[in-house]
Formats: C-alpha cells, sequence, structure tokens
C-alpha cells in the first residue's frame, strides 16, 4: 500500500534551494526541494518566486529521479 504523500507533513522540512537562470539579487527565483520528515523517500518541491502559490508538489525518490533523468537526457544536458 502505498502513501499518501499529501498527507505528510513537511514541518521541520529543510528545503535546499536550487537557483540560477535569472537577474539574481532579490528577483532571483529558486526550486526548493526537501525530503518530508519522517517519510523514506519522500520529497516536497515548491516555488520560491514571491506571489507563488504556497502549496507545493509531492514525489516519492523513485518519480523524482525518472523527471531528473529524463530532464536532463531531453534538455541535451550533461552531469
Amino acid at each position: 500500500m502505498s502513501v499518501d504523500l499529501y498527507s505528510l507533513s513537511t514541518e521541520g522540512a529543510e528545503f535546499t534551494a536550487y537557483c540560477g537562470g535569472n537577474l539574481g539579487g532579490d528577483n532571483e527565483t529558486c526550486v526548493e526541494v526537501a525530503a518530508i520528515p519522517g517519510a523514506s523517500e519522500a520529497f516536497a518541491l515548491r516555488d520560491n518566486k514571491p506571489g507563488a502559490p504556497s502549496s507545493d508538489l509531492r514525489f516519492d525518490g523513485s518519480e523524482l529521479d525518472t523527471w531528473a533523468v529524463k530532464w536532463v537526457q531531453d534538455r541535451g544536458l550533461t552531469v
């Protein structure tokens, strides 16, 4: 049985900001990612732009890894 990731609290989650690609300073915008406390392989992603909706997106580790690999491949990036 899978866990409803949206039923889990992100209270206490330590978000890491991944920024870049725009003006920097007060105008810099980032995607923030955190492991969901108390859950195995569960992550929350959010947008830190001023005025962005306060809700986050939730993914398990496999979903997030699959997305990251496809993003790199589709964009022709190297890591």
